[in-house]
C-alpha cells in the first residue's frame, strides 16, 4: 500500500522559491500554489478598478496592484490579490519584509479556474485578518461586484450590478459598476 505525502515547506523555502519563480506564487500554512494567470479581461477589470479606486481615494489611501503581497497572520496566508489598499501606514510581516500586513480593503477579479476559491476558502482567509473593512469580488462573467463588509455584529455581503453605485463606509469611497466594466469584453475567448 501507498500514501500519499503532503510536503511541507517553511515561509523561508516559500520566499526562495518566490525569488526564482515565473510566476506568483502562494502560500497557504506549508504548501505552496501557482497563482493562475489572467485573461486580457482579467487584466482589463483589475486596472479599472485600481483606476476608479485609486482616483477616489486620491490622497487617503494607498492603492496598490497584484504586485503587493499580503500576509494573513493569522491564517498563515501570503498571496497577492489583485488590488490592494492601504489606508494610514503600511505595517509589513516580521517574517517577511515584502508582505503587507494590514490592507484596509482587498479586491479579486474571479476568473474560472479561481472564483470558488475566491469567494470560499480565500475569502475566509481575508475575513480573519483584524484591519479588512470590505472585500470586493469582481466578476469576470457578468458586470456584477460582490462588496463583502465588515460590520459591527460579522459580515454583511450584497450584490451590485451595471447601473448601480457601489458606495463604501471603510474607506469612504463610491463606484459604478457600469464605469468599472465600460469597454470590457466579458465573452470567453
Amino acid at each position: 500500500m501507498t500514501t500519499a505525502r503532503r510536503l511541507h515547506h517553511s515561509y523561508h523555502e516559500y520566499l526562495a522559491a518566490l525569488e526564482v519563480s515565473g510566476v506568483k506564487l502562494e502560500y497557504c500554512e506549508g504548501e505552496i500554489y501557482a497563482m493562475a494567470g489572467g485573461t486580457p479581461a482579467h487584466a482589463d477589470l483589475s486596472a479599472s478598478i485600481t483606476r476608479l479606486l485609486g482616483n477616489a481615494l486620491l490622497g487617503r489611501c494607498r492603492v496598490s496592484s497584484s504586485d503587493l503581497k499580503i500576509r494573513i497572520e493569522a491564517t498563515d496566508l501570503s498571496t497577492f490579490p489583485d488590488v490592494t489598499v492601504v489606508c494610514g501606514e503600511r505595517e509589513v510581516s516580521s517574517i517577511d519584509k515584502n508582505a503587507v500586513t494590514n490592507p484596509t480593503l482587498l479586491v479579486e477579479v474571479t476568473s474560472p479556474s479561481t472564483e470558488d476559491y475566491d469567494r470560499g476558502e480565500k475569502l475566509k482567509h481575508y475575513k480573519q485578518c483584524a484591519s479588512v473593512r470590505a472585500v470586493l469580488l469582481v466578476s469576470h462573467r457578468q458586470q456584477r461586484v460582490t462588496a463583502v463588509v465588515r460590520t459591527a455584529d460579522g459580515w454583511d455581503e450584497t450584490e451590485h450590478r451595471a447601473g448601480d453605485r457601489l458606495a463604501l463606509q471603510n474607506p469612504e469611497c463610491s463606484l459604478s459598476v457600469s464605469e468599472l466594466y465600460a469597454g470590457i469584453d466579458l465573452t470567453p475567448a
